[in-house]
């Protein structure tokens, strides 16, 4: 099968992205506009707020449940460890897919991230191009390929 086959989406994408690097923030909002899926992309700065919005709570209480959580592990006050964890342990929340994009490749983050049920873990890479495309691919795979719950 190749890209041109893969099946598109109906409804918008919704997308959240919890990652405190203004940098990398601005290469993935890039990325997905340069794709050819509809999607909408919202950003939490860390885990606390990223938990806000998932719970729908203060300036989140309208928030979309997003169809996929990009999420860094290295991020201040909540790191993404333990958002994974909060994630996965809540009966609401546990089937949204997460995948781990971070600049770890570390094998103790990888077996940690695993153990916490991420759907993925993802490096990022340092080149923009590499970058770029990993976004791109990342989601081509979960929104044309993967069939997720509704």
């Amino acid at each position: 099968m190749n890209m041109n086959e893969l099946k598109s989406p109906v409804e918008p994408i919704d997308i959240l992205l919890v990652d405190d690097d203004e940098g990398d923030v601005l290469l993935t909002q890039k990325a997905l506009k340069s794709g050819k899926l509809y999607n909408s992309l919202n950003i939490a700065k860390d885990g606390i707020e990223a938990m806000a919005y998932l719970r729908r709570e203060g300036r989140f209480k309208d928030a979309a449940r997003p169809d996929l959580i990009l999420l860094d592990l290295n991020m201040p006050r909540k790191d993404g460890k333990e958002t994974l964890a909060e994630i996965k342990n809540d009966p609401n929340l546990r089937s949204i897919p997460v995948v781990v994009l971070t600049t770890s490749d570390a094998d103790k983050d990888v077996l940690q991230s695993y153990e916490l049920h991420a759907n993925c873990f993802v490096t990022k890479p340092v080149d923009i191009d590499q970058f770029t495309n990993v976004v791109k691919s990342l989601k081509e795979f979960w929104f044309c390929v993967v069939k997720l719950p509704q």
